[in-house]
């Protein structure tokens, strides 16, 4: 029986000529797998049948949005998930659901290999590989760009050769990588970190500085997932495609950083990410209503944590699965309204309310009506700063 390799396969030019590539490589068979999370661009009809023309003996094409945004982008919202406390892990949360679909179609076709596209320099490599690793062990993977040197002037020379359907000439400066949780840019001219991003490379977000309305929108939580928009019912997928368009109308969610790669080197980076800037910072300030405060401190530390695994491709860990089900429990009264206005590039909470609340007026107000018994507080300072009393006069004795 002839050797199958399952490709994750973007349509583009170096997925196109990654299965000719392999064939010619290896003497396997390539069924490419292609995996819509919302990345847009062309239907997934147009390319399941470039990658059957580029010469796949079988394409499978996935419409995983729902699953995406339900399973990857719902937990990564209620941790409150930002890598280097900044980036919203937009490419790294897609990549485990890749690697989900890639090992099913391994073991449906049986294939005993995976193959992506990344370079030797990315972390997406990591991730594909790691997953791969823990879903389905026995599986081989293999990375041409990075195994087989294939650079993209050979990659056009192959497709030119071979006559794949595919454009070979125009390029863009930049790697791009989008999904509905947001649009990743690298490369070109950001590669100097002196040079500021300009408007153009900027698709999911407008120009902050541009004059307009303000836009307020009320989000309601439910155990820390989103349900409703100014009072309408919404899915997960819903609420990050509507936040996307209104909160990205107002230039909210761009982010550029230097980053801090799996691999050891510092990378830049810009990311527009309007939804999940505009769902974590309503679901961060309605956990401060509703969450104790030694639970809170915690879950902080916790949410570093989760987002550092899966930036590093973790997302199929021991660890990670343990502290996922820290991040449920630390959700379950995390329901309630929170009211933002989107303008001038920022997401601002205007007003809370829950029912679930923990914040009590009666205790908070100096005003009449005050039952914050006062007369407790100075014998509770003594006994809470005594241990640094105590240490403070044995150093002064010396």
């Amino acid at each position: 029986m002839t050797q199958r390799v399952v490709l994750a396969y973007s349509g583009g030019l170096d997925t196109s000529v990654c299965i000719g590539w392999i064939a010619e490589a290896t003497g396997a068979e390539v069924v490419a797998v292609a995996v819509d999370v919302g990345q847009g661009g062309e239907s997934l009809d147009v390319i399941r049948k470039r990658a059957l023309d580029c010469g796949a003996v079988e394409a499978e094409v996935v419409d995983a949005k729902d699953e995406f945004a339900n399973e990857y982008c719902l937990p990564a919202i209620q941790a409150n998930a930002l890598y280097m406390d900044r980036y919203p892990l937009v490419s790294a949360l897609s990549r485990p659901l890749i690697v989900k679909h890639l090992a099913a179609a391994a073991r449906k076709h049986g294939a005993d290999t995976v193959a992506h596209g990344c370079t030797g320099k990315g972390n997406d490599q990591v991730r594909f590989e790691a997953g791969i690793a823990s879903l389905a062990p026995s599986l081989t993977c293999i990375a041409p760009v990075r195994d087989y040197a294939m650079t993209r002037d050979k990659a056009i020379a192959f497709a030119e050769e071979k006559g794949l359907p595919i454009a070979t000439t125009k390029k863009s400066p930049y790697s791009i990588d989008a999904n509905v949780f947001g649009r990743a840019i690298e490369t070109g001219f950001l590669e100097d970190i002196w040079n500021a991003p300009i408007e153009d490379i900027y698709e999911y977000t407008q120009d902050p500085a541009a004059p307009r309305e303000a836009d307020e929108v009320v989000i309601t939580f439910r155990q820390g997932v989103p349900v409703a928009l100014d009072g309408r019912e919404v899915t997960p997928l819903q609420a990050i495609a509507e936040l996307n368009e209104r909160a990205g109308a107002q230039g909210v969610g761009r982010i550029d950083m230097v980053e801090d790669r799996l691999v050891g080197i510092k990378s830049r980076e810009v990311y527009e990410a309007p939804g999940a800037i505009a769902l974590i910072t309503a679901h961060q300030e309605l956990e401060n209503v509703t969450v104790e405060r030694e639970l809170a401190r915690y879950k902080r530390q916790v949410g570093q944590r989760w987002s550092e695994l899966v930036y590093d491709g973790q997302w199929y860990s021991p660890l990670k699965r343990a502290l996922d089900g820290f991040v449920r429990e630390a959700n379950q009264h995390v329901s309630g309204d929170i009211r933002m206005t989107l303008h001038g590039g920022r997401a601002v909470v205007t007003g809370r309310r829950s029912e679930e609340s923990l914040y009590d007026f009666s205790l908070a107000t100096y005003d009449t009506g005050d039952t914050f018994d006062q007369s407790l507080s100075k014998g509770f300072i003594e006994i809470f700063g005594m241990s640094g009393k105590i240490a403070a006069r044995r150093d002064q004795s010396r």
